[in-house]
Formats: structure tokens, sequence, C-alpha cells
């Protein structure tokens, strides 16, 4: 071989010995990397990550049957246990990071996350286990209704004793019995009256403890209580098994056959010994007779969105668990003095409206808006109190500052455009659970030239109508200058009312009739 330059387009001896060496080199080095890749994941060249968050009940089977994960899928699934409120709170405020998987204790969770602002999260999800929702009552109390040998029903237990109630609109439980409660006064002469009756037994009376609460079956066997059954079908726990958007397509696809796993029938088994029955409400594994749970079938159903509202809306309106929107008129014409009161429009209305708070209860979450003109930059409105309960307003200083609030000299009352916006931002925020309302407290009619009118308003207002989210306006209208007509084609277009007078004198009268209104809601009360 001839040893040289390069000729003839050939290379040199040296020049391929270095080539091959540098070839060799990085073969060795990619060979190792190669080979750690594939000892560290035992065969897989990578290991792809799903990070699930499910309900505390189910999470320790989750995380058990992660376990059980074949090394050769080449995924590994790390569970999180959280209160489904808090992830639904959580989905709704975030773009990015979360789990690439969610799986409440109920289907329930997935509409009311939607309603948190976690608009692209899929309405239903596949079953992994389920649970039906029971009365749990201790061994002395199931005693007194002819337990062991007869098997309490909610009735019997709801006619004779207190039974306690979680928030439905923050616990699955909460709306699991409502709606079985629901569905069990559906055949009675008047069923709205019946479910407002049976509503109000699930608050116990004060310094009583309850004598029966809601449980899942899985919960009753776990702490040895006796479960208690509607005696009609209702929504139980169904667990939806829910890949979420944000997920890679890698972390998906290993999320599938993770998915794929868990309905296995050896999975069963493990859900089995934990207590929960299988996704089609049977006990995938004969379990032995006990007379603390009925082991009959009992086939879950989700009930449809519609009936979801209507009894979280319906416990608001029983237990006055409202939030509310108030837009308070700070125009000039509000320091107008008030014949034979010594105080002008402005102090009578925030009397009453600092004593009407006291008819809410603490819970009750409220956020006051100013409007007048130009109020903030070219904004005709600026928040005074942000949303907070009844109770965190008092604590850090609300009251006062809203007693503390005085007219903007000179300036007009810039109506539609700060209704407008508050109506926005309501419904953006609507709350199930909870009565929700934007309430509009004003002296005058519209004075800003610089609007966008009444028939765009009434436009505007009717495009962000919900059936299933009710938002009315109810407008509170005092004195000489205002638009009665205004004020209750608004109200109108929303489902609202109006109330108004022309004597300031008589503020307190109309906002305690306003109030009345608010507090008085279908079926609680019948117009």
């Amino acid at each position: 071989m001839q040893v040289g330059p390069r000729r003839g387009g050939r290379f040199t001896a040296p020049v391929v010995v270095l080539s091959l060496l540098l070839v060799i080199a990085l073969g060795a080095w990619w060979g190792v990397d190669y080979l750690r890749a594939r000892l560290a994941g035992n065969g897989c060249d990578a290991l792809t990550s799903v990070e699930i968050t499910a309900a505390p009940d189910v999470a320790p089977v989750l995380t058990r049957l992660a376990a059980t994960v074949p090394q050769e899928e080449c995924f590994s699934v790390n569970v999180t246990a959280s209160e489904s409120a808090k992830t639904a709170d959580l989905l709704g405020t975030t773009t990015s990071g979360g789990p690439d998987v969610w799986v409440p204790e109920s289907s329930t969770m997935l509409s009311q996350a939607r309603d948190a602002g976690a608009w692209n999260l899929p309405e239903s999800g596949q079953s992994v286990a389920n649970s039906p929702v029971v009365l749990g009552l201790p061994d002395e109390t199931a005693r007194r209704f002819g337990w062991p040998g007869n098997t309490p029903a909610w009735q019997e237990i709801l006619d004779d004793s207190p039974v306690g109630m979680p928030d439905p609109a923050r616990d699955p439980l909460g709306i699991s019995t409502l709606l079985g409660l629901r569905k069990l006064t559906g055949k009675a002469p008047d069923p709205a009256a019946a479910f407002t009756a049976a509503m109000r037994k699930l608050n116990p009376a004060p310094g009583r403890f309850p004598a029966a609460f809601p449980a899942t079956e899985q919960s009753v066997l776990a702490r040895n209580l006796v479960a208690a059954y509607p005696g009609v079908p209702v929504q139980g726990f169904d667990y939806p098994y829910v890949v979420l958007p944000k997920a890679s397509e890698a972390s998906r696809t290993a999320a599938e056959r993770f998915l794929r796993l868990l309905l296995d029938p050896l999975a069963a088994a493990t859900f089995a010994n934990a207590g929960f029955r299988a996704p089609n409400g049977h006990f995938a594994v004969p379990r032995a007779q006990d007379s603390r749970t009925d082991p009959a079938p009992h086939p879950p159903g989700a009930p449809p969105v519609t009936d979801l509202y209507a009894a979280l809306q319906a416990w608001a309106g029983t237990n006055l668990s409202a939030r509310v929107q108030v837009l308070l008129d700070v125009s000039g014409s509000m320091a107008a003095a008030v014949p034979g009161t010594g105080k002008s429009r402005m102090e009578l209305t925030l009397q009453a409206a600092t004593q009407g708070l006291g008819l809410f209860k603490p819970t009750t979450e409220l956020g006051l808006w100013l409007f007048s003109t130009k109020l903030d930059g070219d904004k005709d409105y600026r928040v005074l109190l942000p949303m907070k309960t009844i109770a965190e307003q008092t604590t850090s200083g609300g009251v006062e500052q809203l007693q503390a609030v005085r007219p903007k000299p000179g300036g007009a009352t810039g109506l539609y455009d700060s209704i407008l916006a508050a109506y926005q931002n309501a419904r953006q925020n609507w709350k199930p659970g909870r009565i929700n309302l934007v309430v509009v407290l004003t002296d005058g009619r519209n004075e800003d030239s610089d609007t966008l009118g009444l028939p765009r308003l009434l436009e505007e207002l009717g495009k962000l109508q919900d059936p299933r989210k009710p938002l009315p306006v109810i407008g509170i209208g005092i004195g000489p200058d205002i638009d009665a007509s205004e004020l209750r084609q608004v109200s109108t277009a929303t489902g609202g009312d109006s109330f108004t007078t022309p004597d300031p004198r008589k503020i307190s009268d109309v906002f305690y009739q306003a109030l009345s209104k608010i507090m008085c809601q279908p079926p609680t009360c019948k117009n």
C-alpha cells in the first residue's frame, strides 16, 4: 500500500487509520450509553413517566397497581392523592403543569371542573371502579332502625334523625346525596316541596351530633359502619379515568396502557379487596356475607347535567348560599341630601347594605364594584371589594371600606358599560351550589353618552344566558331620577327583577324587598 499524501482521490493510510479510530471511539461511546439506557430501563430505550392525581380513597389502590406495571412496558406511574375540589380548581386556573391523568371520585366533578375554567376537560372518562353513596351509621344508631335484621333506608333515617351534610359545591359526596334525595322525592305529590323538606333535614340542629352522614360503601366497610341505601338508583362514585389535554403523546399512550391494566380482571381483585366494586356495580370477587352492606348489584348511572345544576341551585336556595356581585352607584347625585333624614342618598344606601349583609350566611360570597363615569381611567367602574365570603370581608375590613365610600364629585351615571362588565365577570366566575346574582344599586339613569347603549346591552346580556346556570340581575333604584323601565328591561333580560322607589327614604324597604327575592328561590318559595 502506498503511504503518503492523498493522490487520485484516495486517502493516505494515516488518514484512514485516524478515521477508523474516530468511528470506533464514537461507536464505543454510543454503545456504552445505549447499554446503560437499556440496563437502566430494563430493556427500554426510554422510560415514560405518567403522573396521576387521584381522589384520596382510590389513590392507594392505583399506587399498588402502578407497582405491578411490567418492566418491559417501559413506563412508570406516579400517583398523587388530592381532594377533587382542589384539583378541579387547579385545572381551571392553569394552562400548564399538573398531572397527565385525573381520577376524581365522581363524573360530577368533571362538570364542576369545567365550570371552574377547565373548558377543554373531557366531559366523561372510563370508570375504573364503583362505590355506591350511602348513609353511614354507627352500630348503636343502626340498631334503633332494626339492624341487623332490617337494613335501614334513607327515608326513615331522615324522618327520625339529624343527618350531616358536606358542602355539595365542593364535596362530591354532597352532590351525590342531593341527587339521591331528588330522585327519592321525585314521585311525591309535590316533588319540589318534598325535596326542599328533605334538604332541610340535612342540617343537624345546633349542638347535636348527626346520627348519620353521607359516605361511600367503600368507606363504610373500611370504618366498620352500617350502610343505609336510598332505595332508588343513585349516582354513586364512578372514579372516571381522564387523560388530560396537557399530556404529551408519549404519556398519553402510556396512560392508555395503564388504563388497560386497571380494567384487567387481575386488577379487579385489588379493587375488591379495598372495598370497591367493579365499574358495572358488581363486586368482582365474591365477598363473605355481612350485614353491614348490601352485596346486591348497584349499577352506576350518571345524571343529566341539568339534574346536577338543578339540585345544586335548589340547595343554594334552601340554605341561602349565594355568590353576589354588587354594583354600587357612586355618581355625584348620590351625595344629595334626603329631606327629613339628615343623611345623603349614599349614607342611607350604605346603611341598608351593611344591615343586609347580616341576613346572608357567613359562607355567602360577595364582591363589590363602584361605578360612575371614568372611575378607573376610561372605565366607568372599579373593584372595591374582591369576591370573598361575608366572614372574610368582615375580618379583613371590608365593612369599613364599604362604609367609607363617598360619591365622586361631578361624576355621572355610567350604567350600561358597568352592568355589562360586572355581568361578564360574574358569568365567567359562576359557581355551582350557590345563588349567583348581580345586584345593581343606583339613583339614576344612564348618563354616559360614550356607551354601548341599551339595545346593545340587552343583546349582549341575551348572549350570556345559560338556562343551566341562572345569573339574574336584581336592580334596586332609588330617587326621582331613576328610569324604572331601564332597570326592568335589564333585569328581565337575565331572569331577574327590579325594585324601585322615587323616595330615597324608602331605600331600606326596597332593599329588603329585593333581598327577600334573592333568598326566596325555587323550590324554596313558589311564585
